[in-house]
């Protein structure tokens, strides 16, 4: 595989702190381009051999923001347990529900555009409900759960300027743990 060409900007960066506005379809080239190398990238970080031969970090997340690009666009890629990856396209995402059950991240989250230790922990809501559209500019509706729900959170906070460290209570940074289930 080839490492797309692809660059993450990081925390101080201002463009991260502000809001992505709706893509409109159909897609450009570059938008598809863009969304096919995000995926790749979170692929080729997720395989031991292909992050120490590109000193990748694990990634399964990524907003097009992290790239510079204000659109509300962002793509998961999940490892599942047969060693095989099933990728999510989202697109102009709306939460239209979630649980009242909240769960954290026992290791806390992470982010490749935090390039630094972190310390507490970020409530998320367990299972979400959310509209979107895939790369054709197809609605769909999707219900995520767990760690997957956690991703789609994190993202959907980047869309919108925020970033996990936000979530995070300086003064108590493991304020209402035993409030929240870990995963």
């Amino acid at each position: 595989m080839k490492l797309p060409k692809i660059t993450i900007i990081e925390e101080n960066d201002k463009t991260l702190r502000k809001v992505s506005k709706e893509v409109t379809f159909p897609l450009s080239k570059e938008d598809q381009q863009m969304i096919n190398d995000m995926l790749l990238y979170l692929k080729m970080s997720q395989i031991e051999e292909e992050r120490e031969k590109y000193d990748l970090r694990a990634g399964m997340g990524l907003s097009a923001v992290q790239l510079g690009v204000l659109k509300r666009i962002f793509v998961i890629v999940e490892e599942l347990d047969d060693g095989s990856f099933k990728n999510y396209v989202v697109i102009n995402p709306h939460i239209k529900s979630f649980s009242e059950e909240l769960i954290y991240v026992g290791e806390g989250e992470g982010c490749l555009s935090i390039n630094r230790e972190t310390e507490g922990i970020v409530p998320r809501h367990a299972r979400l409900t959310v509209l979107a559209y895939d790369i054709e500019g197809n609605p769909y509706t999707i219900r995520v759960r767990e760690d997957i729900a956690i991703a789609f959170q994190h993202e959907i906070d980047h869309l919108n300027g925020i970033l996990f460290i936000d979530h995070i209570d300086p003064k108590n940074p493991y304020k209402n743990i035993n409030q929240m289930r870990e995963i």
